[in-house]
């Protein structure tokens, strides 16, 4: 008897093994598009730390928030921007080719110096869901406030095929 090995392939597979399950891609919350293609790049404006389901990272790293917390919240954006790029996509995210950029901005204390260590919480996501598709240039900031009081916000830029 041979045994059949089946290897997860597509995102959605991916996700689905991190217990997870796309939310309703977050609304524009003003006179912005949420996201624009340009030839094969697609470009998504910022998302927050918050899902419709109830999820909110709130409050400042450093101060309500520990570095363990603002790096669950940067896995929220980054799950809130993969809900974005699957309508990008109409549902087909193996069109992704490269996660090329995430710019992330932490919600933090003046003098806060460990930013990267909360934007691992979208960069790890992403190379869960697309492997070193996933793998992108990055910037990790800190701010002293976001939209909302949210913990963390990212912009995402995308290469598909």
């Amino acid at each position: 008897m041979q045994l059949i090995h089946y290897t997860m392939t597509t995102p959605i597979d991916k996700l689905s093994a991190l217990g997870l399950t796309l939310p309703v891609a977050p609304a524009p919350a003003g006179n912005y598009l949420p996201f624009v293609r340009l030839g094969n790049t697609l470009y998504l404006a910022g998302t927050l730390s918050l899902l419709a389901d109830g999820e909110q990272w709130l409050g400042k790293v450093g101060e309500s928030r520990s570095v363990e917390d603002g790096y669950a919240a940067a896995r929220t954006a980054a799950l809130n921007a993969l809900a974005i790029l699957h309508a990008a996509t109409d549902g087909d995210l193996s069109r992704v080719r490269q996660i090329a950029l995430v710019n992330g901005f932490v919600n933090a204390i003046p003098g806060f110096s460990e930013s990267p260590a909360v934007i691992n919480g979208a960069s790890d996501f992403f190379a869960a869901v697309f492997g070193d598709s996933g793998r992108h240039a990055r910037a990790a900031v800190a701010v002293a406030g976001l939209p909302k009081d949210v913990t963390v916000e990212i912009q995402v830029v995308v290469e598909l095929f």
